[in-house]
């Protein structure tokens, strides 16, 4: 058994799809998010769509270096991170703007004072704020705040983001063919509307990144930050804390920062592509959950992807891997690698993405293809190895 599975989580979420495979798949079963019928208007041109997703165990990670630092910033990008694992899962089916999001935290009231939960709902507003500066205009409705302490141990921050989209404008991932060329996006770096160096770990693989990277001192200071159910040999078994000094690319960063870098949205970028050329963009993908074999999920037919090209996976990652001893087949399974999105297009518009992305300070490289095949499948060249999955 992996030590992800010890830790009682899955990269697949097996058990997750076995649960709703009964349930509908919406309009276009191969499209990021599910689509469905405007229940709204009854207008057969528009459609409706809605997600919910969270920033996961990474409010943990904040939780921990809010109580070793005093610094209250630290809960923005984790209500940033609980927005964007939407508004970036919407943009695969190409909506950029005119969301309404809606926030839900549970919270440990004897753990997470109310000046905790003001620095989220701050964080959030000035998120909103930061995006409608790029025409990526998203209404805070709200949400609910609950004190459940029976069920939650510190804090769980989520929430669900919806839209109302004209059908016309959509992007379901049917165009995906043979041909394709595969635009990958960094999601490390600093992208000219991000306020800090990112290293691109998003937000998921971060109970694996927490338990991996530091040490058991943690274990022992914080016990409601981990299961007790769960043997010793995967709870802080790292050689880190938050406050451990890290180089990378020629800067100096605590590992703290590192771990809790905002997830990036691609959204202003993302907007321009689809205004500038429309009709270049095939398909979409965010390599969130599942990491770098994701896409296996949305291809329309049988076709083989090749990526063998990806980014240098970040310095993050490398700490990762070399911790926790995984071999790079459960790191791809689980971890972005430092690539975020994927865009599948036709091979002559590749390089005006590359450009457009350029421009606001994003790394954008062609990472892969698609070909024919027997049956979905996906070959990873990275390292000298080649991973078929």
């Amino acid at each position: 058994m992996s030590r992800y599975a010890k830790r009682g989580v899955s990269a697949q979420k097996e058990d997750v799809h076995a649960a709703v495979k009964q349930l509908s798949h919406g309009l276009y079963p191969n499209s990021f998010c599910k689509v469905y019928p405007d229940f709204l208007c009854n207008d057969d041109k528009w459609v409706s769509i809605m997600h919910a997703d969270g920033a996961g165990t990474k409010s943990i990670l904040a939780y921990l270096y809010w109580r070793e630092t005093g610094d209250l910033s630290v809960w923005g990008g984790v209500a940033q991170d609980a927005i964007v694992m939407n508004l970036d899962d919407l943009l695969c089916v190409g909506v950029t703007s005119s969301l309404l999001f809606s926030s839900t935290i549970d919270r440990n009231k004897k753990l997470i004072p109310g000046e905790v939960l003001t620095a989220i709902i701050d964080g959030t507003r000035s998120f909103f704020d930061q995006m409608r500066l790029h025409g990526v205009n998203i209404q805070f409705m709200g949400g609910e705040t609950a004190d459940v302490g029976d069920l939650v141990r510190t804090i769980a921050i989520n929430g669900t983001m919806a839209a109302r989209w004209p059908k016309a404008n959509l992007i379901t991932n049917e165009k995906i063919q043979p041909g394709n060329v595969i635009v990958g996006l960094a999601g490390f770096g600093q992208a000219s509307y991000e306020r800090a160096y990112n290293s691109g770990i998003a937000s998921n693989g971060l109970t694996s990144a927490r338990h991996d990277l530091l040490n058991n001192t943690y274990r022992d200071n914080y016990p409601e930050s981990w299961d007790p159910s769960l043997e010793t040999d995967v709870a802080y078994t790292g050689p880190y804390t938050l406050n451990s000094e890290i180089v990378d690319q020629g800067y100096q960063y605590t590992l703290g920062q590192l771990l809790l870098s905002p997830t990036r949205t691609f959204a202003p970028l993302l907007k321009e592509i689809l205004a500038q050329i429309p009709d270049a963009v095939n398909g979409l993908i965010h390599c969130s959950g599942g990491g770098q074999t994701k896409c296996l999920k949305y291809l329309p037919g049988n076709f083989k992807v090749i990526k063998d090209n990806l980014f240098t996976p970040p310095v993050i990652f490398r700490l990762i891997q070399e911790s926790s001893g995984s071999d790079l087949r459960e790191m791809m399974q689980v971890f972005n690698m430092g690539t975020r999105l994927e865009i599948y297009a036709n091979p002559r518009h590749a390089q005006t993405i590359i450009d457009i992305a350029a421009s606001y300070g994003v790394a954008a490289q062609i990472i892969g293809r698609v070909e024919e095949g027997l049956k979905k499948e996906l070959h990873i060249q990275h390292e000298n190895q080649l991973l078929v999955f």
